[in-house]
């Protein structure tokens, strides 16, 4: 912040007890949030680059004991500059350092209650919160929040690129909403969403040609219920909106009740001239802590998975020891055992399978229910992982025969009471040196640095849906190319898998296609992140894939020191560079720090771009890519070869229709 603006803050501070205007400054002083309070009513605005990126968009709340949304006044800024650092190996970056500006504003409303808007504003980022102190008439000792006033409204010429919530208890085995809709490129404000109930975060939005803007929220516990944002409405924007009453079977409170003195989660907005600060951000890590000390060091690592293709039969004992046997070939670490196992394999034989799995020095991770009552998916092992008593005997159980990791499918939505399974899952998994991953599930919220074991969810339209019809497998690549710069730039992102079977078949020539070329798949085990990472490989892909894209696929990295965007445009093309980090083991060990580069082509022709490289400059790099089709060809050819960087860091490339390429 500069210094004429810190010494007014300090003034300002030191006589002024109300005020109606501030205005907090990034490090570099670029970026600028205004925060008024006019008419009893508290809003901000945010510009970037002497550009309004948002316009006055509200402030507040309304609790059971006040109405913290109007009849407000402002009192006094208190802030400070900050150097930020702190250290993760599961997320995006390993180390974070950075300059950032925290501030505090108190409120009070017509009965003279006080409410504090906490801010964090850096070179790219914008995050607030509310923090709720107990009142003093009546001293109520907690409190209930019917509903946040917290907009997001923008100027006229924003397009979005948003995925609709859906109405609860919906969908196959009423197991929706899971945040599993399409989303929408390029769409106008004004159109309603799809099932009229708003959108999941994260919501990204471009701003004309002044830049882009990334809307979500982090920090959300067991604390509060997860929440969305409102449809648009004009003149006011978007509103940050709470479960729907239905969600959970109905059971639990779609609001939020939090102990006096308590705190709000952080609403985060990320700005960008370009789409480099959205695929960059770190601000869901940024502004929160670890709940709990990580009982063990969780290694990244990599993991085959049979359900995909060969569904719900090769949950059997047979098929899962040749997905060890595919696992030990690569130097994975797991194998993820899925649905039914309980009854199709039982208790006794998993057993066994763990102690095989260990001779090939390969771990089982095994998928649980999360019901209970929230929906009817019937697939067991259920009625576990939802009660206390059932999950820690479980947990101890796979403690003592040697699994690492779990993963929980079919949650009912984004209530407090179902924030609070989540949070109980990874504590009690913790405490057995258990990682999680959850699907059918809401995305995370800064849990990565939150909840040590966490790894990664779903929460997107992902692989199986690949697998189910031909038309998701022709939209793999427009997916795709859309988690970069949305769902993936705010959270580890579990897809399920690098797919490299021709055809959704288990005799790989049978049912619908795979549309992408191998470099793409490849390719997206680099613009998607998640620790643990699915690569999706069975037993023919050993003879019928090529021997350089095992090798490849051997020594594919899931933890990574940094990441850079280097070109791309949602649902287009994307095209991302990550270092990769010494935390990684076995056959990955050998990638740290080096920079691996992986591009998708969603568009319908070759994609001929000059990519700026400097991490690579004056180099001769390994360059994956795709031979165009020849008439009449289904499938991509890849070649690998030599490419050489200019001094300046420039290369050109070509990415093909549905195609990929690696840099490396």
């Amino acid at each position: 912040m500069q210094k004429s603006i810190l010494s007014s803050i300090l003034l300002l501070g030191a006589v002024c007890a109300q005020a109606n205007n501030y205005t907090v400054t990034s490090p570099n002083g670029k970026l600028v949030m205004n925060v008024k309070c006019e008419g009893g009513k508290a809003s901000y605005t945010v510009d970037l680059n002497g550009k309004q990126m948002l316009a006055a968009s509200a402030l507040g709340l309304v609790a059971n004991y006040g109405d913290f949304s109007q009849g407000l006044t402002m009192g006094v800024l208190k802030g400070a500059p900050k150097h930020l650092t702190y250290v993760m190996d599961h997320t995006k970056k390993s180390h974070v350092e950075k300059d950032v500006y925290e501030a505090t504003i108190g409120f009070l409303n017509a009965k003279k209650d006080s409410m504090t808007l906490h801010l964090h504003v850096s070179d790219n980022d914008v995050a607030y919160k509310y923090e709720m102190i107990r009142p003093k008439k009546d001293n109520p000792k907690s409190v209930i929040i019917y509903k946040e006033v917290s907009g997001f409204n923008f100027p006229e010429k924003t397009t979005t690129f948003l995925c609709p919530q859906i109405t609860p208890m919906t969908g196959w085995e009423r197991t929706k909403p899971s945040y599993e809709e399409e989303y929408t490129p390029n769409a106008q404000m004004n159109v309603k969403s799809q099932f009229g109930v708003g959108y999941t975060f994260p919501c990204l939005f471009k701003v004309g040609e002044d830049g882009w803007v990334l809307v979500s929220e982090t920090g959300v516990s067991s604390a509060y219920p997860g929440s969305r944002l409102s449809d648009y409405e004009p003149g006011k924007g978007y509103t940050v909106a709470f479960p729907q009453k239905g969600e959970n079977n109905g059971v639990g409170s779609e609001f939020a009740g939090i102990p006096l003195p308590g705190e709000t989660p952080w609403r985060t907005i990320t700005v960008g001239a370009s789409l480099a600060p959205i695929v960059e951000t770190t601000i869901p890590f940024d502004v929160v802590e670890p709940l709990y000390e990580a009982s063990q060091n969780y290694k990244p690592s990599r993991y085959t998975w049979s359900w995909l293709i060969w569904q719900d039969n090769s949950v059997n004992y047979d098929d899962q020891v040749k997905m060890i046997d595919v696992a030990a070939a690569q130097g994975y670490e797991a194998i993820l055992v899925d649905a039914w196992w309980d009854k199709q394999i039982g208790r006794k034989r998993i057993e066994e399978l763990s102690k095989y799995a260990k001779s090939k020095k390969v771990s089982l991770m095994l998928w649980y229910n999360s019901n209970g009552f929230e929906n009817d998916a019937p697939q067991t092992p259920r009625q576990i992982m939802n009660n206390s008593i059932a999950r820690k005997k479980e947990m101890a159980w796979m403690k003592k025969i040697g699994v690492v990791g779990i993963k929980v499918d079919f949650f009912g939505g984004d209530k407090q009471e179902t924030m609070k399974l989540y949070e109980d899952i990874l504590s009690d998994a913790n405490d057995y040196g258990l990682e999680v991953i959850f699907h059918g599930c809401t995305m995370p919220r800064g849990w990565e640095r939150m909840y040590p074991n966490y790894v990664s969810s779903e929460a997107a339209l992902a692989s199986e849906n690949v697998y189910f019809t031909d038309y998701h497998a022709k939209k793999e690549a427009f997916e795709m190319t859309m988690h970069p710069f949305s769902r993936n730039a705010v959270g580890s992102f579990d897809w399920g898998g690098v797919m490299m079977n021709k055809y959704f078949s288990k005799d790989n020539k049978s049912r619908h296609q795979r549309y992408t070329s191998d470099i793409f798949e490849m390719a997206t085990a680099i613009t998607n992140q998640s620790s643990v990472n699915c690569v999706c490989l069975y037993p023919n892909n050993l003879q019928d894939v090529p021997q350089w894209e095992l090798d490849w696929l051997k020594a594919v990295p899931t933890a990574w020191d940094d990441v850079k965007f280097i070109a791309g445009y949602p649902t287009q093309y994307a095209v991302v560079a990550r270092k990769a980090s010494a935390a990684n083991t076995g056959t990955a060990a050998a990638s740290a720090g080096r920079w691996f580069v992986g591009g998708l082509n969603a568009t319908d022709k070759p994609l001929a771009l000059t990519l700026n490289l400097p991490m690579f400059a004056g180099k001769t790099v390994t360059y994956l890519t795709d031979q165009p089709k020849k008439k009449g060809e289904k499938f991509f050819t890849s070649v690998k070869k030599t490419l050489k960087v200019g001094k300046d860091g420039k290369v050109k490339v070509v990415i093909q229709p549905n195609g990929g390429i690696i840099i490396e």
